[in-house]
């Protein structure tokens, strides 16, 4: 056996997977992956995952579907009504805005709790085709918004089959 195969780390050797940290101090490893354990935990504490929504907004689920004749925008607002919420079109951008209030109160004998959870969004949605906007239609019900947005009918595309030739 050679001496240099003895020699701790084997600096002889090339590509060793081992950093130099790691073996200077076994313990320089373990505390590397502690930290980045404690990193992860305390990164998912603070995520609305735990704690809901801690900004003071949310942001709606909102679909998009493009047919012939029209745009349809749907948007999922529980707890809300519609006096809380503002529709905008002005450049080819429906803007959604809205805020969200809520309030609950229990009493029973010595017990007492008060809730209040608010929270307010704003989406811009571009639109795909041009819309006329005077006959723009919004339909509010059971937390769910629905918009229609009929296209001009310059804009309307009509399908069209291409022949395919062959040589």
């Amino acid at each position: 056996m050679a001496i240099r195969d003895l020699i701790q780390g084997n600096f002889l050797k090339k590509n060793v997977p081992v950093r130099r940290e790691e073996w200077i101090s076994p313990f320089y490893s373990l505390q590397k992956e502690i930290n980045r354990i404690f990193d992860n935990f305390f990164n998912e504490i603070t995520s609305d995952r735990f704690f809901g929504d801690v900004s003071g907004s949310f942001v709606p689920s909102v679909d998009v579907k493009e047919k012939d004749k029209e745009i349809i925008v749907t948007a999922e607002l529980p707890g809300m009504d519609a006096d809380d919420i503002e529709i905008n079109i002005s450049d080819d951008v429906l803007t959604l805005r809205g805020e969200k209030r809520e309030e609950k109160e229990e009493k029973e004998g010595n017990f007492y709790r008060r809730e209040c959870s608010y929270g307010s969004f704003h989406r811009d949605i571009p639109l795909p085709a041009e819309i006329d906007p005077d006959k723009v239609e919004a339909e509010f019900k059971r937390g769910v918004l629905k918009v229609r947005l009929p296209k001009k009918p310059e804009s309307e595309r009509k399908a069209k089959k291409i022949e395919v030739k062959t040589k």
